[in-house]
């Protein structure tokens, strides 16, 4: 499965979580708590990741990447953002150089 249906299959389980929460559902949880809450769990997964990355164990990295990309997505999610947006904006931005992409940001 390539990596942008998996997104939009996991962002349409999230939007179905957000329109019928269930009392077992963390993703329901994360999006009644807002982004309070669901920021607070891509930080955490966040500064996992970079813990994960001083290991020697790969597989740990990838656990802890998966864990910060689907936290995000619940973000985007809460905030009705599709993947494909975020996907656009990385086409975009392809072939541009970091600096001179920031530097547009700032016209």
């Amino acid at each position: 499965m390539s990596a942008d249906l998996i997104l939009n299959d996991l962002y349409d389980i999230i939007q179905e979580r957000k329109q019928n929460p269930a009392k077992k559902s963390y993703v329901a949880s994360l999006i009644k708590g807002g982004v309070s809450k669901i920021g607070a769990k891509i930080t955490e997964e966040a500064q996992e990741l970079i813990e994960s990355a001083n290991m020697d164990d790969n597989n740990h990295t990838i656990h802890e990447a998966a864990d910060l990309l689907f936290h995000a997505l619940v973000l985007l999610g809460y905030k009705e953002i599709h993947p494909d947006a975020v996907l656009a904006e990385l086409r975009r931005r392809f072939g541009t150089s970091g600096i001179t992409e920031k530097e547009s940001r700032n016209k």
